[in-house]
């Protein structure tokens, strides 16, 4: 599969901020509209999460299931987008806002990392709907923008659709207590990044923890972008920009420069 472009060079500038600039004690919840805003008020880039409706609708938000985020039960992908747009986020007084929404928001103002959660279950074939929404939203959006998946069919499948956005791997040490449903055959084979030049990516944004790997370092020195995932403080950064080219962080106020 034909590589990927680069990512923008807005990409390795200002830190992305996780979910947004969340910040519930100042009405900002993770994915929110106003975490948003306060990112882009604040010189940052944002990352954010996309997961899909009961109607194949994109809406942004991070968990598969709604009780973290809300007071609402149950998965998200079995609520239509009308439902959906009517549930509240906690501590805050938003709704859950489509891809759509957050895009005219953005509107180029930012870097724009957006994840596709896996739909699959198991990081397998069964994909489609959810990147072909994205790819539909994208279409006319003329800021900077990447897209990126711990789902490899995810990513090449979003490639065919999409083939002119910078398109990522979101990766990992795959250790079994941080990923408990996935089959210890497929954390295996995911922790080594055999992926990545099959989907033909031009970037990762690899967990923090793990960013010392050789294979990190390997697909560094080949060209690589190398994002990370997630940053809490101003010491795990200076840590993590040894490795790393940008970082995505949250729960302080990373530098802008």
């Amino acid at each position: 599969m034909k590589k990927a472009p680069e990512l923008p060079p807005q990409f390795l500038g200002a830190p992305l901020a996780h979910r947004g600039y969340h910040d519930i004690t100042a009405g900002r919840p993770e994915n929110s509209r106003a975490g948003i805003s306060a990112a882009i008020d604040a010189g940052y880039g944002i990352e954010i999460d996309v997961q899909l409706s009961a109607d194949d609708q994109a809406v942004v938000f991070h968990d598969y299931h709604l009780g973290r985020l809300t007071s609402e039960k149950g998965a998200l992908r079995t609520r239509d987008l009308e439902e959906l747009r009517t549930i509240g986020l906690n501590h805050g007084s938003e709704t859950i806002p489509t891809l759509g929404e957050i895009l005219d928001l953005v509107a180029g103002r930012a870097a724009l990392l957006i994840e596709i959660k896996d739909q699959d279950g198991q990081m397998g074939p069964n994909v489609g709907p959810l990147e072909t929404r994205v790819a539909e939203h994208l279409q006319d959006y003329s800021g900077p923008v990447a897209v990126m998946s711990s789902n490899p069919n995810s990513v090449r499948a979003f490639g065919w659709m999409a083939p002119e956005i910078a398109r990522g791997l979101v990766t990992s040490a795959y250790r079994a207590e941080d990923w408990k449903t996935l089959k210890p055959a497929v954390r295996e084979r995911l922790k080594d990044v055999p992926d990545y030049d099959p989907v033909g990516a031009s970037f990762i944004s690899h967990e923090a923890a793990d960013l010392a790997s050789p294979r990190v370092g390997q697909l560094r020195s080949e060209g690589a972008g190398v994002l990370c995932w997630t940053i809490r403080s101003p010491e795990a950064e200076a840590e993590a920009r040894k490795f790393a080219d940008n970082i995505t962080f949250e729960n302080y106020a990373a530098a802008t420069g």
